[in-house]
Parts: structure tokens; sequence; C-alpha cells
């Protein structure tokens, strides 16, 4: 699809039904696009959020109000996404069928009066959906200014407790395990009494506390957000392929927290993966930094904006779209951090120089009623451009003048990190980790779950890459299984996987088979515990890992406070590294030490230990490592492996170096700096500077200012 590759798409999501008045030309249309085409930009997102506006009566259809805005974008050379509006349903749908209803628990509706309220898997629902779907996508699928379509917005927010879905759940585990007998055999429910005499024995999910239950109704829950994105995306493609629009994408844009959301199996049903990456802005970029912030649906810190889009890149294994992303303020109207001057542009260019091929803001205009009023646009309340919009067009320049030398990239990657939804499911419903290293609850001295205990372990791996200088790829178990381990190898040298708890036998086997062909395999907490029911294994931890590794454990703790470590074996650690969270009581059998506890009782067991394992090497980390023992664990696991050594590398601590390889097989380089004081890098070979044409030659010195970032290709 030209569009997606002949130059980064640029714009934002655009609401002319929301002006003050209802008049479509309460403001004047045509001045908001001459706006957005002096600002650069090359695409809108229409339509999505107004399911009562196209259709304000059951059967009664409005579908003409939209035409003067793709009118419009198409005279101004601005392509569009059209929308689908199904995750904000009209009031007289609610009221006609209030059995559409989601329920939170069972027989415990959610209400009306926000979005995504909705059991989308309801067949009152989906016919009505069906039927304004086809009605919209017929009215504007051949116009010439619609590149593409996202069908619902942010899907996955609520776990359906609805009736109708518990007993489709039934039906699954039926169609799955054919007689109870076998649920109760894989399940174990012979504990606590629970085993089942006919499947109108099994309980819902609400009182639930059986991990084997908890497990299957998290996956059966995504499949119906699966199923339901890709049924919108098949009904779209019918409508476009029978009028012979095949340069059109589908997709929808995925919130990575929603908790039903697995998004490798998502994005298999659509053309392109598309998400929204939001992240604090000032001071939440600054490098260098040592703040250890928690992330949410928002993200803090540089290290976890490029991790995000990893992550995105990772979906599929291919280039993405930001559907939506920080403009001004984001959040709620408590939440008021709008960038630094620069600050747009880097996070931009940070996402493109992962994979992105479109930054779209959220949104054009800041809204004047709702509930995100207060969530600022690129224009603000009064609709007079401003500094965000000076700062956004500046961009926008940029991307012109950048052209196709920046799609379609495909991201270096010095080291591979395994993301499991499954796993993160598992952790989140029962944890391994709990708050008590910040302190549990400070009335009662009462740890609390960690419910994010996939996403702790994991990141301090990305945290210690980016840490380190080096960049990171996702991926997840069945993209792992999907290649020969060999191959795998030779293009991921290192490969981390931390929690990866619920896995099967072959995903286990793939692992040590990595690691016998050469690459250098990481193995964090709870990795190979339980199997893919979520069952404890019966094998020595790490389960078919311990061989390899050369160590095994079979008792692990939860760290109060972090525990200081020291270095064994000649292996190079910082002063003030510790272990925190979590250790493993690990027993070496033929390895080599590399860090051990300093504590009483700790000492006794490694922390951190290697092994040489047929053409590669297994290294087991035994705890959650802080900044320092990440970093180094990471600095150390590069110059180990196979990876070749590149002289570009950060020339300070606000610096960041990444890179990629364009679609014409060229190098290119963004070389950042993420704070207020100036830096300078020395160019290790001769280049072109992107953005302004300008070579350099080996040893020039780039100067970059406050909040500053160049987009170079190096030249042979």
């Amino acid at each position: 699809m030209q569009h997606l590759t002949d130059r980064i798409l640029f714009g934002a999501a655009y609401y002319h039904e929301y002006q003050p008045t209802s008049r479509l030309g309460s403001r004047d249309l045509a001045e908001d696009l001459r706006l957005m085409k002096a600002a650069g930009f090359t695409v809108i997102r229409v339509g999505e959020s107004v399911w009562s506006t196209w259709e304000p009566e059951n059967g009664v259809f409005d579908l003409d109000w939209l035409q003067p805005v793709l009118d419009g974008a198409h005279e101004h050379g601005i392509s569009v996404v059209l929308g689908t509006p199904t995750y904000a349903v009209p009031m007289w749908l609610a009221r006609q069928y209030p059995e559409i209803n989601a329920d939170r628990a069972t027989g415990q509706p959610v209400g009306w009066g926000a979005r995504q309220e909705i059991d989308y898997s309801h067949p009152a629902f989906l016919f009505h959906a069906e039927r304004v779907i086809r009605r919209i996508v017929e009215r504007y699928a051949a116009h010439p200014a619609v590149i593409g379509f996202q069908v619902d917005n942010e899907p996955g927010n609520e776990i359906l407790h609805n009736r109708q879905v518990f007993e489709r759940f039934v039906d699954r585990l039926r169609a799955t395990y054919g007689t109870v007998e076998a649920l109760n055999d894989e399940w174990g429910l012979t504990y606590w009494s629970h085993r089942l005499s006919t499947w109108a024995d099994l309980w819902t999910p609400d009182g639930n506390a059986q991990p084997q239950y908890d497990l299957a109704w998290r996956r059966f829950q995504a499949s119906i957000t699966t199923d339901f994105i890709g049924w919108q995306a098949d009904l779209v493609r019918g409508i476009t392929e029978r009028i012979g629009r095949d340069d059109q994408f589908v997709t929808t844009c995925i919130s990575y927290e929603r908790a039903t959301v697995q998004d490798e199996e998502l994005v298999r049903r659509l053309d392109v993966t598309a998400g929204n990456p939001y992240y604090r802005m000032q001071d939440g970029l600054e490098l260098p930094d040592a703040r250890p912030f928690d992330q949410h649906w928002t993200t803090s810190g540089t290290w976890a904006l490029y991790a995000t889009a990893d992550r995105m890149y990772g979906s599929k294994q291919a280039p993405f779209l930001v559907t939506e992303t920080d403009a001004q303020a984001i959040g709620m109207s408590w939440s008021n951090e709008p960038a630094f001057d620069g600050q747009w542009r880097q996070a931009a260019w940070a996402l493109v120089s992962r994979g992105a091929t479109m930054i779209e803001y959220w949104h054009w205009h800041t809204l004047h009623h709702g509930v995100e009023t207060y969530w600022g646009g690129v224009l603000p309340h009064s609709q007079e451009p401003g500094r965000t919009y000076e700062q956004i067009a500046a961009l926008g320049a940029d991307f012109a003048a950048a052209g196709d030398r920046v799609t379609e990239l495909v991201p270096d990657s010095d080291v591979a990190i395994l993301f499991s939804n499954e796993s993160k499911w598992a952790l989140e419903e029962h944890p391994a980790f709990s708050d008590s290293a910040r302190g549990g609850d400070a009335a009662r001295g009462v740890p609390q779950p960690d419910r994010r205990s996939f996403q702790t372990a994991r990141d301090a791996f990305a945290r210690g890459a980016f840490d380190a200088g080096l960049q990171a790829s996702t991926v997840h178990p069945s993209q792992l299984t999907a290649v020969p381990a060999a191959e795998y190898a030779a293009a991921h040298p290192v490969l981390v996987a931390a929690a990866f708890t619920i896995a099967d036998d072959s995903e286990l086997q793939w692992l040590e088979a990595y690691a016998a062909a050469g690459g250098h395999l990481f193995v964090g907490v709870r990795t190979g515990y339980e199997d893919e029911e979520g069952r404890a294994r019966l094998q020595r931890k790490p389960a078919f890992l311990a061989e390899a590794a050369g160590v095994h454990y079979d008792e692990f703790a939860n760290l109060a406070v972090p525990v200081p470590v020291d270095a064994e074996s000649g292996f190079a650690l910082p002063e003030g590294a510790r272990a925190t969270v979590w250790a493993d009581g690990v027993q070496v059998d033929d390895a080599t030490v590399l860090v051990r506890y300093r504590h009483p009782h700790y000492g006794r067991f490694a922390a951190v230990t290697t092994r040489a394992h047929g053409a590669g090497r297994v290294t087991y980390v035994g705890t959650v490592p802080d900044l320092e023992l990440a970093r180094a664990l990471m600095e150390w696991a590069v110059s180990e492996s196979s990876a070749v050594s590149t002289p570009w590398r950060a020339a300070s601590p606000s610096q960041t170096v990444t890179s990629a390889t364009n679609r014409h097989g060229e190098r290119v380089r963004f070389v950042h700096n993420w704070s207020w004081e100036p830096s300078t890098f020395a160019l290790p070979e001769a280049v072109e500077d992107v953005l302004s044409g300008e070579a350099s030659a080996a040893g020039d010195v780039l100067e970059l200012g406050p909040w500053d970032v160049r987009v170079l290709v190096s030249r042979d």
C-alpha cells in the first residue's frame, strides 16, 4: 500500500462534529484544513466516536454530515482513516436493548454514561453494529480521500461477566476438554472439593480462586476481543473488495494495557498494527534518569517510550501506525504536563526510529465538553494556533523533508525480550511479587500483590538494555517457535525470557535449543515454573532449562528490601548494585557464579550464574535486578555474544543513539539529546542529514541543542 510506504503519515484525530454548536459550519472547516495543511498534516482520523450522529434513531441514518470533511480533506491533499463507531453506543440502543450492557460481575451491569459499556459479543449488539458499519463503509469506501479504516477503538476494556458470555465459556471448555472428567483432571479440581459431575456444576468466575480457571477465563475473554475485531475487519474488507478498493488498510487502535487484548493474535486479523502510545512529557523524558517509575496506560521515562514502540513493532514484527499520542496534556483534568519545546519532535522521531509509519495526535482541537475537556489537542480551547501547533508544524516539515527514507524501517536489535500475554494474565491474577519492597500496607504492615508482576520482571531487562545504550526488540512465544531456533539465534544473539511462567513443553525446549544453537539465553525468575494450564511443574526449576543452565532451585522468597550483591568470577559490577523484589534459592550444579547476595541468609544462593551450552550460553538471573545490576548484565551479555559492536554509541548520559534500515537499504541513525543541556556527538562515519541534506565527514562533531534530535543516513 503506497500510502504506507512513500512518506510518514502525519496528522490528528479530527472531530468537527464536537464543535461547541451543532451546526457543522460553526467553525470554518476550510480554516481547520488550511491550518492542518500548513502544519504538514497528511492524514486525519474521523467518525469513530459518534454512532448516535450516524444513526440518531433505530434504523434512521444520517450519513451525509461527513461528506464536507472528506471532500475538504481531499482538496487539501489530506488522507482519511475512517472509523467504525462501535465503541460508543447510542442511548436509544441502550434503552431498547439493555441486555447488551456489560456486566463487570455476574448480574451487575456497568451502567451507561461513559463508553465501552457493551458486551460486544451479544447478538443484539452485533446486529446493530453490522448495520451501521455497512451503511458507513458502503457510503464512503469509494471516496478518494479514504485510505483505510479503523474498526472500533481501544477494544478490550472490560472482562465480560454477562450470562451469555459465561455459557459460551462453558461451551468452549466442553469443546476443548470433551468431558468434565478430563477438566477435573487437567485443572486439579479434587482440590477443595471442586470436582464437577456435570457441566452445569461449573461456577461463575466471580468467586473463583483457582488459577487454572482464571487462565482459561482470561484466554476466552481475549478470544472474544480478537473475534470481534476480526469480524469487523472481515466485514469492512468484504465491502472494499467488492468495489475494487484493494489499496485500503484495516486496523484498530490498540491500548496495550487493556485487560482482554492479546496483541499478537489480534493483529493477525488486521492489515497493519496500530496503537496509542501515551507517555509523560516534561521531566518524564529527561536523561539521565535513575527514577524507577511505575508504568500504567501512560508510560514514564524515555526508556519506556522506546519499549512501547518496540512492543508495537513486535505485535506483527512489522512497521506500525500511531493512531493516538500526546498533543498537549494527556489524561484527566488533574494531569497537565504539556511538552517542553522540542519534545514533540523527539518523541515522534523516537517512535519512527522503532518502526512507526504514521504519527497521529489525539486530537485536533481541545474539546469544550465531556470528560476529556482538559485532554489537550493541537489547538487549545480558543482554537487559535499556539505553541503546540507551532512545535507540531515543525515536525511536519521534518517529515516532508525526510520523505520515504524513514518509512518501512526495520529497527536494529541488540537484545530480544520475550513478552507473554498469558504469563502476564496469570501473574496478574496470582502475582508472584508483592509491594513489600515499597512498605506494603503502611497501616497494617501487610504486603499487597503486585498485579504487574510480569511487567516488573520483564521491564527490568528492557530498562537495563536501554540504560546500557542497547536496542531491544519484543518477541512473542508463538513468533519464536515459528522460526527454527538456530535461525533465530543467528539473527538475535541475545534473548531474555523473564517471568515466562505459562509455557508448554515445546516452548521451553525451543529456548534450550536456541542456546544450544549459539544464542545467549537469559532466564529470569518464574520462567519454566508452570505449564500451559498454569500448573506448577513437577521438574526441578527452571523446567527443561535446569541442565542447560547448570543450576536448579526449589525455594524462593519475596525481598522486603533490596539486597546488596557482589560480583564474582571477574564480572564487572557497579557499586551499589542490588537485587530487588524476589530471590530464587539458586543451587549451582555446573555453572559459574557471576553475582552473589551480600546477606547472612541469601548469601548461600547465587543471584546470577552462567554456563556454556552447546554453541551458546545460558545465564540464570534469580532476582529482579535493579537499574545498576540490569545495566551491567545487558552490557556483559552483548560483549559475550556474537553481536557486532558499533561505534555508534551515546557520547553523553543525555543522549540516545538508535538505528534502522530503510526501504532503500540505507542505514538510518537517530541521535537524541534528552536534556536542557546541549551536547555534542562525534560522527564515527560519513553521513548525510536526512532533514537538511547537509553532508558531514567522519570525525565531524554534531551540536545538539536542548531537547534536540538529528536524523542521519550513513554514506558509503
